[in-house]
């Protein structure tokens, strides 16, 4: 699935907030899939429950019922949330099937448009192929424009339709033949779980820097974005689709190919920090321990005078744990988060958006006045929700708000599925460290540093033969060819899956 490609870095209200009435990083999917079990769609949209963080703006869930004859596609795409849209038996008994793939989705901008919400399905010469897309392809416009132009007709406005017109225009005899020659012609982030009449396929690119994973039900197989979605299931956690491993499972059980040179993997690193579910495993490790542990390199790094340590919630809570046991100081709550403010709240009107942290956040003035405090955050992208909250705290009487953040500053943009600014609207690459802290309106202001992110994670960012990561945001590493990106502005030109393309 695309980031927001076209639009992608126009998020920005009058107010400097994201529509959403904040400016918080948004991951735009989650993918998960099962084979051989009679509840396929029920599992199916149970495990989209479990990925609801990844994506809340559309769902989507396509099965397959081999027992009508000749085999028949079935197919539920809806907008909003998946337990407003999957949690009726009349919806679950027309996906009759038992395989079932899923998806959930996160928009950026513009209006959302039903044809863009996956899975995207497509009948084929070999029969029909239906596709989930977590990630984003930097070489998807270029492709389209050729595929365009040499008489292809796009039906959306997402880069996964490429993958699509790939494969239906290979000459390989065999699907998975034809799945692959189409992944050799993409470049950026993908996880994809696949369905066909007969099998289901999971990949992940060649850096592995979205993740996938397998696990077993029974005797069926499970693929998700998260190990909990597995949990919420019951099915036990296999392993990591590797890097560039592609999976097929079938009738005779799960085959593993591997098409593609050998190369490092780079997971991506806010996973760890911010869009992985606290509870899931990443990579061997769980993801609320490797959170706490930033915390306490952070205090290590930054300490402060203070009285007590607040999390800004819900994202910033474990860090905070963290920072506070680290530096012996108590963890208070000193922001009650409002769960309940929807979009469509908070979107219509100006003067409404203004009001986004005090709608979504509420000081607990108790724990918070006559006090130093220590505000603990994930990320800073924009800055202004930094500078809400903290005038928040200011006026629930802190006496001295000093904010640390437990990644590092981020300043250069994301092309693999996150949706973040351009470059010359991200807070870190525009101004100082001392013009930051002036403009959130704290009275320090540090960030966990790349080196002390890695030493969290129990490695060595200068230690070549140490995994790496895919930490660009940080340090404009690029792990893969951009080559949808306009060198001018650094704006890159992606597809969306919400604006016209021309």
């Amino acid at each position: 699935m695309t980031a927001d490609g076209l639009g992608h870095h126009g998020l920005a209200g009058s107010d400097g907030l994201s529509r959403y009435g904040d400016d918080r990083l948004r991951e735009e999917c989650g993918v998960f899939g099962i084979f051989g079990h009679q509840d396929a769609a029920a599992l199916t949209a149970l495990g989209l429950h479990a990925l609801q963080h990844r994506g809340q703006e559309a769902a989507g869930i396509t099965s397959y019922d081999k027992t009508v004859k000749g085999g028949r596609f079935n197919s539920e795409r809806r907008l909003g949330l998946v337990g407003d849209n999957f949690n009726s038996e009349p919806v679950i008994r027309r996906l009759k099937g038992d395989i079932a793939v899923g998806h959930v989705r996160y928009s950026t901008t513009g209006d959302t448009i039903l044809r863009n919400v996956q899975p995207l399905f497509a009948d084929l010469d070999t029969g029909g192929f239906a596709v989930a897309h977590n990630g984003n392809l930097t070489n998807a416009l270029t492709l389209r424009r050729e595929l365009i132009s040499s008489g292809a007709i796009c039906q959306s406005t997402s880069d996964t339709e490429v993958i699509l017109h790939l494969i239906a225009r290979s000459q390989k005899r065999r699907i998975t033949e034809r799945f692959i020659e189409a992944l050799r012609q993409i470049d950026g982030s993908y996880a994809l779980v696949c369905l066909t009449n007969e099998m289901m396929i999971g990949a992940r690119d060649p850096v592995g820097i979205r993740p996938l994973v397998i696990g077993k039900l029974g005797s069926s197989y499970v693929l998700a974005s998260e190990t909990c979605a597995l949990d919420i299931v019951g099915a036990e956690f296999l392993r990591e689709v590797e890097n560039g491993e592609i999976v097929v499972i079938t009738e005779t059980g799960i085959e593993s190919l591997r098409p593609f040179p050998k190369r490092p993997a780079r997971p991506c690193i806010f996973e760890y920090i911010y869009f992985a579910r606290p509870d899931s495993v990443v990579g061997g490790r769980n993801v609320y321990e490797v959170r706490k542990r930033m915390g306490a390199q952070l205090a290590t790094e930054a300490p402060a005078n203070a009285d007590v340590v607040v999390p800004v919630p819900d994202s910033g809570v474990p860090a905070a744990i963290g920072f506070a046991q680290s530096a012996g100081l108590a963890f208070e709550l000193g922001i009650i988060r409002n769960h309940y403010v929807g979009r469509t709240f908070i979107e219509p009107e100006q003067r409404i958006r203004q009001l986004g942290v005090k709608l979504k956040h509420s000081a607990n003035a108790a724990a918070v006045r006559g006090n130093r405090i220590v505000l603990v955050d994930d990320s800073v992208v924009r800055g202004t929700t930094s500078q809400k909250i903290v005038q928040l705290m200011r006026e629930a009487g802190a006496r001295e708000v000093h904010m640390r953040i437990s990644s590092p500053p981020i300043a250069h943009p994301d092309y693999y599925g996150i949706d973040t600014p351009s470059k010359f609207e991200l807070l870190a690459a525009i101004k100082s460290l001392e013009e930051m802290r002036t403009y959130i309106g704290c009275d320090s202001l540090a960030f966990l540093s790349v080196d002390g992110i890695y030493r969290a994670m129990g490695y060595d960012k200068r230690d070549t033969r140490s995994p790496q990561f895919t930490d660009h945001c940080f340090t404009g590493e690029y792990p893969t060819a951009l080559l949808d990106l306009d060198g001018k502005d650094s704006t890159p030109r992606q597809l969306s899956l919400l604006a016209e393309v021309s």
